[in-house]
């Protein structure tokens, strides 16, 4: 039988694996439209997002930590076994559709699978109806409300910047510095939570802690596994995101950047975990629908979307295969 000591080092690494892959997997959302504008090069793109991500938990607290810690999952089926069969499905699925090149949630995946591997341990009767609501809510209304703030911003700007010279584009392109990272805290402040709420909720599960208390070393190793996964870069989403829904230009870079800003911060700032992918990429469509219906390649946004909306069954069930062989290893 594996030592609790041994168990918990485990838990970390899986979750910090996750955490690295969040970011890996979802740099694109913050740095596609700055590089396909040309706003900034690449590299220095991703180093400034991920000194953000690195910031931003220390910054804004942890509200989205609490929520999944807490609110998601009766307390005593907060095993070992759920955490890491769950953690494991989400860090599966995120290299999936990395390999595939298809912008998802981790967000989805991660309480997909905390969602499957509960209901085959527990019984779905020890999930909190009430905590999976809100987090429901929230993952599925913040794209609709980045498509229409995307869409209110952009019809503003060219209101505003009606008759003027083709030069404003440099003052967009100056902007998109401050844009993006406001972008990237957000994110960092969303998603590096999820890490923290998933160790905390091991420190718990193992007796290391009475109850959930989240611990400054918790959020320093989360904070910097998502900003080294962020700079890592995953090139095969930038393509996506950068350049398969229409031509990025400095204007739809930056409008698109505030909306996303506006919506993930909100979220975070209320405790309500939400996908950067899905708001991202909805902001993108709404700045470019604001131009022209017909700009945006709907078809691209399709393929997108019938990810979404499988990722949760699909993280889920990948989670219950997980649970039962997670148990044994354990010898639990």
């Amino acid at each position: 039988m594996i030592g609790p000591s041994v168990l918990i080092f485990i838990l970390i690494g899986v979750a910090l694996i996750f955490d690295f892959l969040n970011g890996f997997h979802d740099s694109s959302n913050i740095v596609a439209t700055m590089i396909s504008s040309r706003a900034m090069s690449p590299r220095v793109a991703l180093l400034m997002s991920a000194a953000a991500h690195f910031s931003a938990p220390f910054l804004f607290g942890v509200a989205v930590a609490k929520t999944i810690g807490q609110d998601v999952v009766v307390s005593e089926a907060v095993t070992l076994p759920v955490i890491l069969a769950a953690s494991l499905s989400a860090i599966f699925w995120n290299l999936f559709t990395w390999w595939l090149g298809i912008p998802s949630s981790s967000s989805h995946a991660l309480i997909g699978g905390l969602v499957g591997a509960v209901g085959i341990g527990f019984g779905l009767q020890h999930i909190q109806l009430g905590g999976l609501s809100k987090i429901l809510i929230a993952l599925f209304v913040s794209p609709l409300l980045g498509l229409i703030v995307g869409y209110v911003n952009m019809k503003l700007v060219l209101f505003l910047a009606r008759g003027v010279s083709p030069r404003i584009n440099n003052l967009f392109k100056k902007l998109q510095w401050f844009t993006s990272l406001g972008l990237a805290l957000s994110h960092g402040t969303n998603d590096a939570q999820k890490t923290i709420g998933l160790i905390t909720m091991g420190l718990v599960a193992t007796g290391y802690l009475s109850h959930f208390e989240v611990k400054w070393w918790v959020i320093l190793l989360s904070a910097s596994a998502i900003a080294l996964g962020t700079a890592s870069g995953g090139w095969r989403l930038i393509r996506t995101l950068g350049g398969k829904f229409y031509k990025i230009r400095p204007i739809h870079g930056f409008t698109s950047q505030l909306a996303s800003t506006t919506v993930i911060m909100a979220a975070a700032l209320l405790g309500g975990p939400v996908s950067t992918t899905q708001v991202v990429s909805s902001s993108i469509m709404g700045v470019g629908s604001a131009e022209r219906v017909s700009k945006v390649r709907w078809g691209v946004a399709g393929n997108i979307a019938v990810a979404w909306l499988i990722t949760i069954p699909v993280s889920a069930a990948m989670a219950a295969l997980l649970y039962h062989p997670m148990t044994w290893l354990m010898g639990l």
